[in-house]
């Protein structure tokens, strides 16, 4: 049988969990993206035992008629699959096309527009978030004559990995920031909304059209305002009922329910109101903390979603475990002079694995986002302070030096 994987730039998610899982699963891949090169080398670095023949061609991944043009013109398709924010709705487009299991693509649509999920959950009664729309190459002098809550959270409307988030507190810093973002991505339009409080969490299901397995989720920390870069994610077996029902009740609204979703949340007075869906699997290896804990083929049930096999009833999910993901930030623009070297670790029951996401040597500017990742590690434990105490020990031992 023979998936066709459409990404973007490689990924950890693709290269260490779908690929080895196809693989795992028997399954001829073709891997189309606009970045070949890179994932050339992803694949040889991960090795054709771990990966298997991977066939890889150029395409214009993010223009659906040009991914159904390539498709149709190649083998003949028994699955098109991606984990990327951005190529969702092509991929779905694709997927209907030649009549395959895949997402609703006005679902993949509706998640990946910010202002669409605003409304679309305002006019089915579950949440109403104040927020203004500014469409590309719109003066932001605009936005002052309309009612901008404050404080607000300005961001592009189609963004990721918290991609020029940013929180204001008066109008002219709402102009100064549009101004900036627009610089930077002349082609985007934004969302200005109201500021959600209450603490950050995550929602990690898996569905197959017919049935929605909740996976998880986590509790999210983030640096400090005004930027919303994840710094941390603690395992959580299992929100409150009220909570989850809640988030599945927009979910479903939302028409999410097939494959893998990673939605952020925040609760306050034991509210749930809906920050983002992404409609993929968790990133920034939270998916292979995930399966790691858990104890289950997370990737091969995602990929076997879009093959159209149906997911069991109940999943085997270890519960009697804890886990979190650190993320180690860039502090400054600068160098990366010294940095820990990748390390796999045990100490009494308790798990670690760091992987460095920069090269030394490197000089990278400061971005505020996930693009500010040095490098990340996973620990796992049975309860939770084992867990705690061995991340920070590693994290208080290891040293990562910057130069201007």
């Amino acid at each position: 049988m023979r998936m066709y994987l459409i990404a973007l730039n490689p990924t950890d998610s693709v290269t260490e969990g779908f690929l080895p899982a196809a693989h795992a699963l028997g399954l001829d891949v073709t891997l189309l993206t606009d970045r070949a090169e890179p994932h050339r080398r992803a694949v040889e670095a991960a090795g054709r035992d771990a990966v298997g023949d991977i066939e890889i061609l150029e395409c214009d991944v993010r223009d659906h008629h040009a991914l159904i043009t390539r498709v149709a013109t190649h083998h003949r398709p028994d699955a098109v699959f991606t984990n990327s924010d951005h190529l969702q709705a092509p991929a779905a487009l694709a997927a209907a096309y030649f009549g395959l299991p895949g997402k609703d693509w006005r679902a993949a649509l509706r998640t990946k527009d910010k202002a669409e999920t605003r409304r679309h959950l305002a006019a089915a009664g579950l949440d109403a978030v104040r927020s203004v729309e500014l469409a590309a190459g719109q003066d932001p002098e605009g936005l002052l004559d309309r009612p901008v809550p404050y404080p607000c959270v300005v961001k592009p409307r189609e963004g990721v990995a918290s991609e020029d988030v940013v929180i204001v507190a008066a109008p002219d810093e709402l102009l100064a920031r549009c101004r900036e973002i627009q610089a930077r991505r002349p082609g985007a339009a934004l969302v200005a909304e109201e500021y959600l409080p209450g603490e950050l969490h995550t929602l990690e299901t898996l569905g197959d059209g017919r049935r929605l397995h909740v996976v998880g989720g986590f509790r999210t920390r983030l640096s400090p305002p005004p930027y919303f870069v994840e710094t941390r994610m603690t395992y959580v077996p299992r929100h409150p009922d009220p909570v989850t029902a809640q988030v599945l009740a927009q979910l479903d609204c939302l028409g999410v329910g097939f494959g893998a979703s990673h939605t952020e949340f925040v609760v306050h007075d034991g509210r749930a109101r809906i920050i983002e869906v992404n409609y993929r699997a968790v990133g920034d290896q939270g998916d292979l903390l995930l399966r790691d804990l858990l104890g289950f083929p997370l990737f091969e049930h995602v990929l076997r979603t879009h093959l159209g096999e149906p997911l069991p009833d109940h999943l085997r999910l270890r519960r009697d475990a804890a886990a979190r993901v650190d993320y180690v930030c860039a502090p400054t623009a600068g160098t990366l002079a010294a940095a820990p070297a990748p390390a796999d670790l045990t100490a009494d029951g308790v798990r670690l694995a760091y992987r460095p996401l920069r090269a030394t040597g490197t000089r990278h500017p400061l971005h505020h986002t996930n693009r500010d990742y040095v490098g990340v590690l996973r620990t796992t434990g049975p309860d939770q302070p084992s867990v705690d105490r061995a991340a920070d020990a590693f994290l208080a031992t290891r040293r990562w030096e910057f130069t201007p």
